[in-house]
């Protein structure tokens, strides 16, 4: 298995180096605007790999160097500086996927291939890349909102003090300010979150709910105010996500899709085809009436384009 990276940032870079721990891919390609950043990467990424699974790691120039790639992780663009929302990279980074993906189109088989983003803001990139790409909709995937349920279940299992492996919990919608967290379709072990606190005596009230919500949402803010940018959750993330394409997992995860004109994060079946299905999850009033909140800002990002 092939895949391409476009893009050797601090999250390209990461990125690699998660896929390359997955162990799936036989070789990793490493593309970026400029190739001394690249070759770097590549031979640094290189000698890593001789203390474990040995796998062809290659720097290309241009985009022929990408030919025979099952998967291309698009991780170009600008990051977000500190106290900047996501947003205001919806110009500069919309420039650099409309660059982007023609070319990729032009050296990829079109009736295969994989396309992950995750250049943000995510779901208006996600949005313009698959109709850049012509490809169905279901092959053109951001990593949407798996970090942000990763966030949730990490602070949940911490105030609960129970194994995040063992919580189902899910944040829909954009990547982005206006995330939803789906509290009511919580469980833990199979028990519904406030049957759970009942059980071990741990009651979750409205207030610590709003806490961990804070949390949650100021989380990406909180880490690049401290280290300049985000990037070893996010690569944690599209490791998972190739995972579970390469495994064909058939695994309900929280990714971008366009469906409806919009792409958004709701639970999705992803496999070998992409994603394969779309699931709603129970929401109450309020956690549907914010879900349309949080299309509406996907859409009005995805005007700031045109």
């Amino acid at each position: 298995m092939k895949v391409a990276i476009i893009g050797i940032g601090s999250v390209g870079s990461a990125v690699a180096t998660a896929v390359k721990n997955t162990g799936l891919f036989n070789e990793i390609v490493l593309f970026d605007r400029d190739g001394a950043r690249a070759r770097a990467a590549a031979e640094d990424l290189g000698h890593a790999s001789a203390f474990e699974r040995d796998i062809k790691i290659t720097d290309v120039s241009n985009y022929r160097g990408i030919r025979g790639s099952d998967i291309v992780v698009i991780a170009a663009g600008a990051n977000q500086k500190p106290g900047q929302p996501r947003s205001e990279l919806v110009k500069t980074n919309a420039s650099v996927i409309s660059d982007v993906i023609p070319k990729v189109m032009q050296n990829v088989d079109k009736n295969k291939i994989k396309i992950v983003i995750v250049t943000n803001p995510l779901d208006a990139m996600v949005i313009l890349a698959q109709k850049l790409s012509g490809l169905p909709s279901e092959r053109v995937i951001g990593t949407g909102t798996m970090l942000d349920s990763a966030r949730l279940r990490t602070i949940l299992s911490r105030h609960l003090c129970v194994s995040p492996q063992s919580i189902n919990a899910y944040v829909l919608g954009e990547h982005g300010d206006s995330s939803v967290i789906n509290w009511s379709s919580i469980t833990i072990g199979s028990v519904a979150l406030n049957d759970f606190c009942r059980q071990v005596k741990m009651p979750i009230s409205a207030s610590a709910k709003k806490t961990i919500e804070h949390r949650v949402h100021a989380a990406a803010y909180e880490i690049i105010q401290g280290r300049g940018a985000t990037w070893d959750g996010i690569a944690a993330a599209v490791a998972d996500l190739l995972r579970t394409i390469i495994n064909n997992e058939n695994r309900i995860v929280t990714v971008s899709c366009v469906s409806k004109n919009v792409a958004l994060s709701l639970p999705r079946i992803v496999g070998e085809c992409g994603c394969v299905a779309t699931l709603m999850p129970q929401m109450s009033k309020a956690e549907s009436e914010q879900l349309q909140t949080s299309i509406s800002a996907i859409r009005a990002n995805y005007k700031l384009i045109k």
